[in-house]
């Protein structure tokens, strides 16, 4: 058995996997912030991290429906977040790629 890769499994991944890049860069690397603050780096964990795990299971385990999960979950912090300067902006765009991943994947049929 072949695995192929369609486009709704590369935009999945690459948003749950630059999402997850971007919480580490924001907790861990924020050049605004000197310390960690835990309660924070908890709540962003929640809202932007966990939803970049789902978007990965989602297409590893080809259930679409998580990609969708993903997108709701996220997309409030994803908006407040594109609306800041700098890179976090990003958590925008990877908010969108969560919603056009399970557009593309509930286009496609299973053979």
């Amino acid at each position: 058995m072949r695995a192929r890769v369609r486009m709704h499994h590369i935009l999945g991944g690459a948003s749950g996997a630059a999402s997850m890049l971007l919480w580490c860069i924001l907790n861990f690397f924020n050049p605004y912030n000197d310390e960690i603050n835990v309660s924070a780096a908890l709540n962003t964990f929640i809202m932007l991290f966990l939803p970049g795990c789902f978007a990965l299971i989602a297409i590893i385990f080809s259930y679409r429906v998580l990609l969708l999960i993903a997108f709701v979950w996220s997309v409030l912090p994803s908006l407040y977040l594109a609306g800041t300067p700098g890179i976090f902006a990003w958590f925008g765009v990877t908010s969108l790629g969560y919603l056009f991943a399970y557009l593309l994947a509930k286009t496609h049929r299973t053979d």
